[in-house]
């Protein structure tokens, strides 16, 4: 296995060493992936339910697929449903709604969808967005447009961290900010607090 440099963070008691992949040559950033990492999942969870306990909400919504355990723990700690937007379209999903949004793992347009039996869910509901990372904001967008085409409120917008420009996040509900890395910078021992509302 090819040695990388790591960047560490702490959530609830649980470390983990995110390692830094290169996304062009000017600029690497810190991989932080919660699919098959049940304890750090958990924790994750356990610490934005803190956070949101005092938001008034009805639902959470997160899109498919790296959030989708995130959301399942949440929703457990908080004893709410949630809801998953769809990156393909299925039959058995009925009459949908959609958004398109720029993915930034892909850097191509992508088509999020709210299966039909799921508008109920949120339709006249406040909904709390829920995201692992959020870092462009480009799939947070296209959350946002179609709970605004379901009737929805979005009452909180949560993820385990931030990435990128930490001023333009001072409004999501987050465990942490992750910064980027120019060049060959080396990263620095812990992640600092993300300002987060609280």
């Amino acid at each position: 296995m090819e040695h990388r440099d790591t960047y560490t963070v702490r959530i609830e008691g649980v470390t983990r060493h995110l390692p830094l992949f290169a996304v062009n040559p000017q600029l690497r950033i810190a991989v932080f992936n919660l699919l098959g990492d049940t304890e750090i999942t958990i924790a994750a969870a356990r610490g934005l339910a803190k956070k949101l306990a005092k938001v008034e909400a009805d639902v959470l919504v997160t899109a498919e697929a790296k959030s989708i355990p995130l959301a399942y723990h949440l929703a457990i700690e908080l004893n709410k449903p949630y809801v998953v937007l769809r990156k393909d379209h299925k039959p058995y999903m009925g009459n949908v709604l959609s958004a398109e949004t720029l993915s930034i793992t892909t850097g191509k347009p992508q088509t999020l969808y709210l299966d039909e039996r799921d508008q109920g869910l949120v339709r006249g509901k406040k909904v709390i967005l829920v995201d692992d990372v959020i870092s462009t904001g480009s799939t947070l967008q296209g959350m946002r447009l179609l709970m605004d085409k379901a009737g929805a409120t979005i009452a909180a917008e949560a993820a385990v961290f931030t990435e990128g420009e930490r001023a333009q996040w001072g409004h999501i509900y987050a465990l942490g900010h992750l910064p980027l890395f120019t060049g060959e910078e080396k990263p620095k021992a812990k992640s600092k607090k993300a300002k987060a509302k609280s």
